[in-house]
């Protein structure tokens, strides 16, 4: 495989709900995968640009340097280059969600059908008519997507978990590996090589999605009882029938919101979130770690993975960089979440900040012979270089 492209979309494992795709699809998804991976290359000028161009004049203008990454948005918004690159990678998740909803949607019967059969009599899946989205994931289209997570257009709709799935490959640029379950692979392996005595018998997942990342901890964890939550329908229909089909079935898929789930109190040993937090608005990412508190065991473990937080020490263009995704891909709590003092959050919540923890991780890719090249710069928000946080509660 030539080290400069991007693994090719047929490469992606194959399941029962994976949707069908033809030749301008998939070349459509290619072509995409290796415009993303190409723009992590262009981006490269925009610290050029904010160095020898935007600060400069920002400093000759003004009489001080940009104080913020809010200013320095605001300086660089006028830049040829910065315009060139963020209308680019707007215009590919754009064509990425165009791409992907054409193709669920001509299929969109035979998938609900699909889930339809391999969900039939199962007590695994357990939808909920009376849970409601909340407010803040209703007035989002999150990354573009149409709908977000829990629009249905037919009765049984699970078109926007097979469109995630199916693009997800192309966001990324193949780097989550064939399932796209890279992050759920990194935890389970960081878990199992720091804390061997760790044996959780019953585990949570918020904020499941299609469950790409649970079924790595199932795989871990094959004696445990382990739950998965979110509030999309179209999701869990579509995540219980994938797991159906890949043979993993120690876990329920349950429609709760997980700002107030009714499981009872010091019930999980491990309560598990990836990527989530970020799409979290108000005061909910507070309210939902105050669940995670009151539902964890004694002895028990929580983590979280998330692109990184904005620290001091972390550069003013690193930070700025960072916050593309807020301003123009549709995640406008990314910003306020990545703000954040993680610490600070799971100690308000109950924890004591002597246990908390915080690591690096990143995906374990099994779509790239001998792993990601290492001379390939990071495409800040879209890396799967993650930031976990958590802790053991006392």
């Amino acid at each position: 495989m030539a080290k400069n492209l991007t693994p090719v979309w047929n490469k992606m494992a194959k399941h029962a709900m994976l949707p069908e795709t033809r030749h301008d699809e998939r070349a459509r998804y290619n072509f995409l995968s290796n415009l993303n991976k190409h723009l992590a290359h262009v981006s490269q000028g925009n610290k050029v640009a904010f160095e020898k161009r935007v600060e400069p004049a920002f400093e000759k203008e003004y009489g001080r340097p940009i104080k913020d990454r809010h200013e320095l948005k605001e300086a660089i918004s006028k830049d040829a280059h910065y315009q060139i690159w963020s209308s680019l990678r707007r215009c590919t998740m754009e064509m990425r969600q165009q791409a992907g909803r054409s193709m669920v949607l001509r299929q969109a019967e035979e998938l609900a059908e699909k889930a339809r059969k391999l969900n039939e009599g199962k007590s695994t899946l357990i939808l909920n008519p009376d849970v409601e989205v909340p407010a803040y994931l209703m007035a989002v289209d999150n990354h573009l997507m149409p709908g977000s997570y829990h629009t249905e257009l037919i009765e049984g709709d699970v078109t926007p978990a097979a469109n995630y799935d199916s693009g997800v490959f192309v966001t990324t640029a193949g780097l989550l590996g064939r399932y796209n379950d890279g992050g759920g692979k990194a935890i389970t392996s960081w878990l199992k090589k720091n804390h061997p005595e760790f044996k959780p018998k019953r585990i949570l997942d918020i904020g499941c999605g299609m469950g790409h990342n649970v079924l790595p901890i199932a795989k871990a964890y094959p004696d445990a009882e382990i739950i998965a939550i979110d509030t999309g329908a179209p999701m869990l229909r579509y995540a219980h029938a994938r797991a159906i089909d890949l043979g993993i079935q120690n876990v329920t898929w349950i429609q709760a919101d997980a700002a107030k789930t009714e499981f009872e109190d010091e019930s999980f040993d491990w309560i598990q979130s990836t990527m989530f937090l970020h799409e979290t608005g108000g005061k909910s990412i507070y309210t939902i770690m105050e669940e995670i508190y009151r539902m964890l065991k004694p002895g028990g473990l929580t983590l979280h993975i998330e692109q990184p937080q904005y620290t001091d020490d972390m550069s003013l263009f690193e930070k700025f960089i960072r916050d593309w995704d807020a301003y123009y891909n549709s995640e406008p709590y990314w910003s306020k979440m990545h703000d954040i003092d993680p610490a600070e959050l799971m100690s308000e919540s109950g924890f004591r900040k002597e246990d908390f923890m915080q690591i690096g991780a990143k995906a374990e890719n099994d779509l790239v012979e001998g792993g990601e090249n290492a001379d390939e710069p990071e495409d800040y928000g879209r890396s799967p270089i993650w930031n976990v946080f958590g802790a053991f509660k006392k």
